[in-house]
């Protein structure tokens, strides 16, 4: 699995400071969307269990949750990196463009944001977005997180 991207966020997640690996090899190719370089397979360096361990174990006692920009399309990779975080105490979530993700990535997330990029809709900050910012535990939307009003 590849990451084009690392960063410390605080929008992304509500209420978190996330560590955000944005994942290459993208096939949803979004009209509009802001990331297009994670179009392209292997784009970025190799996310390595050394590398993801070494940041994990840097934020330990700064950030709250692990959070992939992709990445469901190496579904043993992520499953895996994702059980790492939450046995490191870490809070999870991944954004997806796809409806939904397997029961075997939802079973190792806290939140979940779904729906591909549509720009007269709008993203999770819009009424009218397709988008939805799920809490697996209770299947609740969250979407009203990120409205400025």
């Amino acid at each position: 699995m590849y990451y084009y991207d690392f960063q410390v966020v605080f929008q992304e997640v509500p209420g978190e400071i996330s560590l955000c690996f944005s994942i290459s090899g993208c096939s949803m190719f979004c009209e509009g969307c802001h990331s297009p370089f994670l179009w392209k397979k292997g784009n970025g360096s190799l996310l390595t269990e050394e590398v993801y361990s070494s940041l994990l174990n840097r934020y330990e006692s700064l950030a709250t949750c692990v959070l992939f920009m992709g990445g469901e399309w190496h579904p043993k990779e992520l499953i895996k990196m994702l059980q790492e975080a939450k046995n490191k105490n870490y809070k999870t979530c991944l954004y997806t463009g796809e409806k939904s993700v397997s029961e075997d990535i939802s079973k190792q997330l806290t939140w979940l944001k779904t729906g591909k990029w549509e720009q007269d809709l709008g993203g999770l900050d819009s009424k009218i977005t397709n988008q939805r910012f799920v809490e697996i535990k209770t299947n609740k939307k969250l979407n009203y997180l990120f409205s400025k009003n």
